[in-house]
């Protein structure tokens, strides 16, 4: 081979070197097939990670809150409106609005972590009271107040359903905080609904405004029943809860007339009969029935009046109300409504929906001892029978 060829083999092999190392080059550069890209995606990946971690981090700044103040407005449903105040003193401070900013422009990640931790808790009172309930229409708005003093507010609210028990014409409120801790610097107030006042409260309140039920929890423990308010409507309240407490006076000017008037009738009946077996002309010591006065049963295993009276017609044959009233006049008048639960073996809905109805219609009366409903037929009632 002469020089110009040898010369033409060497450039040859030149261009081949350098096309052989451009292509990979290019190939990395420009995205080229077989080779991922991944640079531009982890940056993003990594950078939404922070934005969680940071809205998760200023949720937790609750926890530093000055003061937490929890108001609970019950409904006659048994359904409840929770205001839950976190409030942060000095609002002009950078930490203040920092997590004002925060708030306002994540509130359904702070409106998701209320729930949850509230969640928490109302999974504990379904399974102490069997009753369906949820949480729902979570809200939070902040806000500031200068009196008494300087305080910054991050607010939320939601509803309870199913939070409060309802029998007739009473709410019981608290069953549903079973195992609730109220820690230092909280305080807890509940407000009846309209219509109704407080008729019981376990533990005692502190400083309990007119109107509701106010504990605070520098000082307040609760055990295992507590909180417990029971909510009555105006006009039925008994005042507070007494195991002694009888129930409503007895009419004992009633009674004792009833009683003179039953002693003169005896003593009259006792005159005449007396009279009879003195009298002259042979007069039969036995006293012959008045006219058209039908001859008691005497035949053997027939059933008398009075057992007929006493036993009733077969339960069968009785409807709800009748049972009800069988079972008050066995009972002399009163029971209590959780026997009439045992006795008649329905549950307590279908218990209080009958007693409802016969409280309505005038055909009882219910009042309370302690923290039992008693049933009792009306005095007038009683007095015919």
């Amino acid at each position: 081979m002469d020089a110009r060829g040898l010369w033409a083999l060497v450039c040859v092999l030149a261009l081949v070197g350098c096309l052989v190392a451009f292509v990979p080059s290019a190939s990395a550069t420009s995205g080229g097939v077989g080779v991922v890209d991944s640079g531009p995606e982890q940056p993003l990946l990594q950078e939404t990670a922070n934005e969680t971690d940071q809205t998760a981090n200023e949720t937790d700044q609750l926890d530093d809150a000055d003061e937490v103040h929890i108001d609970v407005f019950v409904h006659e449903n048994g359904a409840a409106t929770f205001v839950v105040d976190y409030r942060f003193e000095n609002d002009s401070d950078a930490n203040w609005n920092t997590l004002r900013d925060d708030v306002e422009a994540n509130p359904d990640a702070y409106a998701a972590e209320e729930r949850d931790d509230w969640n928490a808790i109302l999974e504990d009172g379904e399974n102490e009271t069997d009753r369906e309930m949820e949480i729902r229409n979570v809200s939070v708005v902040t806000d500031v107040s200068t009196a008494p003093r300087e305080l910054g507010h991050v607010e939320f609210t939601f509803e309870w359903t199913g939070f409060a028990y309802i029998e007739l014409n009473r709410i019981e409120v608290g069953d549903a905080l079973s195992g609730f801790t109220l820690p230092k610097d909280t305080t807890l107030q509940v407000f009846p609904p309209e219509g109704y006042v407080v008729d019981g409260v376990e533990p005692s309140p502190d400083d309990p405004p007119e109107g509701s039920v106010f504990w605070d929890g520098d000082g307040t423990e609760f055990t295992d029943d507590q909180p417990w308010i029971d909510l009555m409507e105006e006009g039925n309240a008994s005042g507070p809860a007494d195991e002694s407490d009888p129930g409503p006076a007895m009419p004992w000017l009633t009674v004792a007339a009833a009683l003179a008037l039953l002693a003169s009738v005896g003593a009259a009946g006792w005159w005449i009969r007396h009279e009879e077996i003195l009298a002259p002309n042979g007069a039969s010591s036995e006293a012959e029935p008045p006219a058209g006065t039908a001859e008691p049963a005497t035949s053997g295993g027939d059933v008398t009046q009075g057992e007929q009276e006493t036993n009733g017609p077969p339960p069968e044959l009785l409807s709800n109300e009748e049972r009800i009233l069988q079972l008050l006049d066995q009972r002399g008048g009163r029971i209590k409504q959780q026997e009439v639960v045992s006795e008649l073996d329905w549950t307590e809905a279908k218990t209080s929906q009958v007693v409802g109805g016969l409280r309505e219609d005038g055909e009882i009366e219910v009042f309370r001892i302690g923290r039992e409903n008693v049933l009792a037929l009306p005095d007038d009632r009683e007095s015919d029978d």
